[in-house]
């Protein structure tokens, strides 16, 4: 792959395997260690004149608050789902504010990184709510998942023979509130830590009142829509994974390089994406180009600097390269 001009302007979405991998207890030592692995891979970046801003995910960290007022739903009154997003947003972005920041310093910069709480509209009439699909949280048995269901209203559904899990709405962002202050500090030379989970999703009415929803918002969808309302370029979605491949896990599989936006909806409209791993990220890539961006870039956070040289990573552009 030939190598690329990097653009100023760049959005990077962080995966919730560079927040909290599963395969953790989720202690604060972990979590910091992790932020801390995360910053230094994400140095590179942070070290260069350009506009940054991230994203992040907040699985499972949203799931262990909803289960700890499960486990404490006769004694402690619970929280709207709004609410227990905008904890792990705060949270995660503590983390890593303070990690990124550390890195800088380390390296002899003075750079500043932002959080900003991120409130997301969505449509109170999208179809999600009619039909809630996203799966959050841990597995319970049968009689469990009845007991949670009637103490705090969720739906529970079960979820391929591994047990039953809360589900939600997952509705399209609409519009990314107060995203002029990303603008103002990114360009200021902030890096900005923002929408994390996705954004807190939010409901306006006639008079512009704003009030939170039971509902979780794709992290990546909400980070294709703020990439393009701040006329970023380069969109870089970081996940568990070096490359997107179709046929995956079958005698097929094949990694693919450099694809066109044309190309990719072509493997979806196929089926290689399934809806519950790589498919919400390949449907942000092709929104985002459709839109204005000019290239996506999948890979594994240990990785981004490779993938910036042109020498690993999944590069999405929206025609031909010459």
């Amino acid at each position: 792959m030939q190598s690329f001009r990097i653009p100023k302007r760049i959005l990077v979405a962080i995966g919730g395997n560079a927040t909290h991998p599963e395969n953790i207890r989720g202690t604060s030592r972990e979590q910091k260690d992790i932020a801390a692995n995360t910053a230094q891979a994400l140095l590179p970046l942070a070290l260069r004149d350009n506009e940054l801003v991230v994203t992040h995910g907040n699985g499972p960290v949203v799931g262990k608050i909803l289960m700890r007022q499960a486990l404490t739903r006769g004694s402690i009154a619970p929280m709207p789902l709004d609410i227990c997003v905008a904890h792990s947003q705060g949270g995660i972005a503590y983390l890593l504010v303070q990690a990124m920041e550390n890195a800088l310093r380390e390296a002899g910069s003075s750079r500043h990184v932002a959080c900003l709480l991120t409130q997301v509209e969505v449509d109170p009439d999208d179809v999600a709510f009619k039909n809630p699909t996203k799966p959050i949280g841990t597995f319970y048995s049968r009689d469990e998942a009845a007991s949670i269901s009637q103490d705090l209203g969720w739906t529970m559904r079960e979820d391929s023979g591994r047990g039953w899990r809360h589900v939600v709405p997952s509705p399209n962002p609409q519009h990314i509130c107060d995203v002029s202050l990303v603008q103002m500090l990114s360009r200021g030379g902030t890096v900005v830590v923002a929408a994390g989970g996705g954004g807190i999703p939010v409901v306006r009415g006639p008079k512009g009142v704003r009030h939170g929803v039971r509902a979780v918002i794709d992290k990546d969808l909400t980070s294709a829509l703020m990439a393009n309302v701040l006329e970023i370029r380069l969109m870089i979605i970081l996940t568990a994974v070096h490359r997107v491949s179709i046929n995956f896990g079958k005698p097929g599989q094949r990694e693919l390089d450099l694809v066109t936006a044309r190309e990719l909806r072509a493997y979806q409209t196929q089926g290689h994406f399934p809806p519950g791993s790589m498919g919400p990220k390949v449907e942000a890539a092709m929104r985002f180009l459709d839109r204005g961006g000019e290239r996506v870039i999948i890979t594994h956070l240990e990785t981004v600097e490779d993938a910036l040289k042109g020498k690993t990573g999944t590069h999405v552009v929206r025609g031909e390269e010459s």
